[in-house]
């Protein structure tokens, strides 16, 4: 299938997955998110045993794009918009496969935490990483609170939400929310990963995978849905208002706590 803004290279049961919105930093727009769904379904339910995910240009995902999503006010959309997000997000969790992201720039927000719903998580040394919602008066979603908890217990969780400050590579690895820290071309890491686990019992990897996946996959949905609840309250804010317009106008924000 032949995508708009993604892209998916298939080798056997190995594939590689590119986000692919270069001029927009790879940032996840309605159409993303409705071939990203469609996508991942399909490499469920194929023969792929591994699957790596990674961004085209110098990003990875800089998250939502919030011109063409978190302006909109229509509620419709964005119920829908959310449905495609829990989609992905449990597909990657659950996916037959033994799943890696390489984070070879930027990874914010709903970035970050799609690329967490993968089973290990490697940045290049230069890419910036950040759970952001917060500036912008809102929660994180694509199952960030599940998969942050999951890393790093709640209570350096909730103070990687509440900050939603930048940190680098190595500032994450030792916080725990990356894998690894890698130095220099992104394919040429992924090809070497790619080697390494290849000449694993990949088979063995993915029955425990499955098994983890399997009994976490109900708290992972209620999750999901905790966070469209919420997510729906706070885009009626009057701080969230504000940090759009603070982000589209590119100044600070003036938040007020309501």
């Amino acid at each position: 299938m032949t995508y708009q803004t993604i892209e998916l290279v298939k080798e056997g049961n190995f594939a590689t997955l590119y986000l692919n919105r270069v001029n927009s930093l790879n940032a996840m727009d309605v159409e993303m998110l409705q071939e990203l769904a469609e996508c991942l379904a399909d490499v469920a339910a194929s023969n792929v045993k591994l699957l790596f995910v990674t961004g085209r240009g110098r990003a990875f995902s800089a998250g939502g794009d919030l011109k063409t999503m978190l302006s909109n006010a229509d509620e419709s959309g964005f119920q829908t918009v959310m449905n495609n997000i829990k989609n992905i997000i449990v597909s990657l969790y659950t996916m037959p496969a033994v799943t890696v992201s390489f984070l070879n720039g930027a990874a914010a927000g709903l970035g970050l935490s799609f690329a967490l719903a993968c089973d290990q998580v490697f940045a290049e040394k230069n890419a910036k990483i950040a759970m952001n919602f917060i500036n912008i008066g809102l929660i994180p979603d694509g199952g960030g609170h599940f998969f942050l908890k999951k890393r790093l217990g709640e209570h350096k969780a909730k103070q990687v939400i509440w900050e939603g400050k930048s940190m680098t590579s190595d500032e994450a690895l030792k916080a725990g929310i990356v894998d690894m820290a890698y130095e220099g071309d992104t394919e040429e890491q992924l090809e070497l990963v790619k080697r390494e686990l290849e000449a694993r019992p990949l088979k063995a990897m993915i029955a425990s995978k499955l098994i983890y996946s399997e009994q976490e996959k109900q708290l992972l949905l209620e999750t999901l849905d905790s966070e469209t609840e919420k997510q729906l309250e706070m885009r009626r804010t009057q701080d969230h208002r504000e940090g759009v317009a603070a982000f589209l106008e590119k100044r600070p924000a003036h938040f007020i706590g309501n």
